[in-house]
């Protein structure tokens, strides 16, 4: 399993390869899979609603909520793999001679990107908030539950995230850099946590 991408082990591999010494798959990782899983529950109401008799009118939106699942989905098993190649990226760079010209810039160039890559990451678990909105309101109401515990693991991959992008943030030196990032994490986390109590208050009381 040297050469294999991580996106392309079975469950059963990935969590292995987690729990094995190497430092890589992480927490990024984790939260990336977390983050996947939450946007195939969604897609998965989608398809369920799709078609359904009595939901001949949100048919339109539900089709648009499983593209879009389907496309962050993907892009989330990618970021499994984005996040341990970072993570590489970082001790590549911290494993260059300390004599070398020029590695100061390379590795907090290292570390932006290690952090990059989670908040990127975030940003996209949030649509998935945004399209649960829609689905525990039109969704077939025999899947809502899945819907529910989709905004649940959205919350907990956005919140690993958000751990990953932190840790990073603390060997970096631009203070406007992490600034920037620290401003767009607690105003994405107060915007999420809103649309997270709304839509289980809506399941809760439905």
């Amino acid at each position: 399993m040297a050469n294999k991408k991580l996106c392309d082990m079975t469950v059963r591999e990935l969590l292995a390869a987690t729990a094995s010494r190497a430092p890589a798959p992480g927490g990024g990782g984790i939260a990336a899979m977390t983050a996947a899983a939450a946007a195939a529950l969604l897609e998965m109401v989608a398809n369920l609603t799709i078609g359904k008799k009595g939901y001949e009118h949100t048919a339109e939106d539900m089709q648009h909520i499983k593209l879009q699942c389907e496309r962050i989905r993907e892009y989330c098993l990618t970021a499994i793999d984005a996040d341990a190649e970072a993570f590489r990226s970082v001790i590549a760079a911290l494993r260059l001679s300390k004599d070398m010209a020029g590695r100061t810039e390379k590795v907090q160039k290292a570390f932006k990107e290690a952090a990059q890559v989670p908040f990127e990451l975030s940003k996209q678990i949030f649509i998935i908030l945004e399209l649960s909105q829609t689905v525990i309101r039109k969704g077939n109401s025999w899947a809502l539950t899945d819907a529910a515990i989709s905004v649940l693991q959205a919350r907990a991959a956005m919140r690993s995230a958000f751990y990953s992008v932190t840790v990073n943030l603390s060997s970096i030196t631009d203070q406007q850099f992490i600034e920037m990032m620290e401003q767009a994490m607690l105003e994405l986390d107060k915007r999420a946590e809103v649309i997270e109590q709304e839509v289980l208050n809506f399941y809760e009381h439905r």
